[in-house]
């Protein structure tokens, strides 16, 4: 995570989500002031998320975890309520480096994947793909419940394809066509 992105949504009036892995990361964006409020627990983050909207303030709250597990209860949310509790999102994972700490999957913890990459890269480099799958799939969900994705031009859906998850735009049979647009390339021009 940067500090731009949790910036940005609130000067734009907002609510900006941010997963960080990194506690380390996190606490800096928060003392630096980039980033509002901060929480490592899912149930705190989906009450902070409608509580704001509720009251239609601009904040950005970082959560310490995995990104994966944020867009999961994002689903599990929408299921059960029927509420899209996000309307735009973007990843800026390292995915240029996704096999050497540039992404960390969902079943480890930021720690556990420092020493895998060190002792079983293979091993990391599975659970990665796994992690990417189970990413696409939730962001596929809110997308077609009306969820606005974008890459961020960090080699996320390039990535996710190569692991196999379902990122083709349909229609298409060109490998480099994705589902989502590209923020710099389609949105920017």
């Amino acid at each position: 995570m940067s500090g731009a992105q949790a910036k940005a949504a609130v000067i734009c009036g907002c609510i900006g989500v941010v997963a960080e892995m990194s506690e380390e990361a996190l606490m800096k964006r928060h003392a630096q002031g980039w980033l509002q409020e901060y929480t490592d627990n899912l149930d705190v983050l989906i009450k902070r998320i409608r509580e704001t909207r509720a009251k239609k303030e601009a904040t950005s709250i970082g959560y310490l975890g995995n990104v994966v597990d944020v867009w999961e209860r994002l689903v599990a949310e929408y299921e059960a309520t029927g509420e899209l509790l996000v309307e735009l999102g973007s990843d800026q994972t390292s995915c240029h480096n996704p096999f050497g700490g540039g992404y960390c999957p969902v079943q480890l913890s930021f720690q556990e994947a420092e020493e895998m990459l060190a002792k079983d890269p293979y091993r990391l480099k599975t659970l990665v793909q796994e992690s990417l799958r189970r990413q696409i799939a939730a962001i596929n969900k809110l997308a077609d419940a009306g969820l606005f994705f974008w890459d961020y031009g960090n080699a996320f859906l390039l990535e996710a394809r190569r692991a196999g998850a379902d990122v083709s735009k349909p229609g298409t049979e060109d490998p480099l066509t994705f589902r989502y647009p590209s923020y710099v390339q389609d949105i920017m021009g």
